[in-house]
């Protein structure tokens, strides 16, 4: 027996892209979006990419960097809207939220670049933020593009152990002043 959904018309489907693009961190890609809107069953592949694209026409949304953002139009017509959503999809939608948004205010945490140099070297460029500000910024030079990339990598996948070491190392022989 198959599921029905809630999302029944086009036009349910466009508030659904509305509340989702509304309550996400920062712009996502279509997979992200297509994730999280499967939360319901009367949702697709093919009747979202129309929506998307027609939400983006009306400049409910804009893309850029193959990234979705919504438009202060939009955000406005979701407040209106919302409502119009059962419960239980909003529910849905704000429990699958919760663990991109997670991963979008990381990813804006720790963030890592390669840059080609004249000389055919590379410097990595390293960051690590916080909610009060910067935390870490690095750079370091690597003789390969391999190299590079692989210090990027690591930092991405493990900045606080790379934060906490250099931290470490250079507090290794400090003794406070008695005040």
């Amino acid at each position: 027996m198959s599921r029905v959904g809630y999302i029944q018309s086009d036009l349910d489907l466009k508030f659904l892209i509305l509340y989702i693009m509304n309550r996400v961190a920062a712009p996502i890609t279509f997979d992200q979006l297509l994730e999280l809107a499967l939360c319901d069953a009367g949702v697709d592949y093919f009747s979202l990419t129309q929506a998307v694209s027609h939400l983006v026409q009306t400049e409910h949304l804009t893309a850029a960097d193959e990234r979705y953002s919504i438009t202060e139009k939009g955000r406005r017509n979701s407040h209106i809207c919302e409502g119009s959503l059962p419960y239980s999809v909003r529910r849905r939608c704000d429990d699958n939220l919760a663990g991109i948004n997670a991963q979008l205010r990381r990813d804006a945490q720790v963030r890592s670049e390669v840059i080609c140099r004249q000389d055919g070297t590379f410097t990595v460029r390293l960051c690590l933020d916080d909610d009060a500000g910067s935390l870490l910024k690095l750079e370091l030079l690597t003789p390969s593009q391999t190299q590079a990339d692989h210090l990027a990598a690591q930092f991405k996948a493990h900045p606080e152990q790379i934060y906490n070491g250099v931290v470490n190392a250079l507090l290794s022989d400090f003794r406070p002043e008695k005040e």
